[in-house]
């Protein structure tokens, strides 16, 4: 089966690991590239590779400041991921909540077990 192209969707695009980073260094503000570079550690060609698929599937913005380029995240492509792990929260919220009566359960034994030694 041929791999879906990293362009294709926000899904896609932040499959990659070093773009999902940009991504988390973009959400604490505008940057130019240089500073992309410097905070994620890569060469800078390839951050702008990164940042061009980022663009093409509209999950960041850029605008000219001069002699610079700023990047910015534009999180609404992201709504779809958001609306498709939410359904898995609940599920992982349930799960949580059971496992806190579980711990609070054995809690109690313990408490229990300490207080007939003495």
């Amino acid at each position: 089966m041929a791999r879906a192209a990293t362009t294709a969707d926000a899904f896609n695009a932040v499959a990659e690991p070093r773009r999902r980073q940009i991504l988390d260094v973009l959400s604490g503000g505008e940057r130019p590239v240089n500073d992309l570079v410097r905070l994620v550690g890569l060469a800078q060609p390839l951050v702008s590779k990164h940042l061009r698929v980022l663009r093409e599937v509209g999950l960041v913005g850029v605008r000219d400041e001069g002699r610079q380029r700023m990047y910015s995240v534009n999180g609404q492509p992201l709504k779809p991921i958001h609306d498709w792990v939410k359904t898995y929260e609940r599920s992982w919220s349930r799960r949580f909540d059971r496992l806190d009566v579980v711990l609070e359960e054995l809690k109690e034994v313990k408490e229990d077990d300490d207080g007939e030694d003495e």
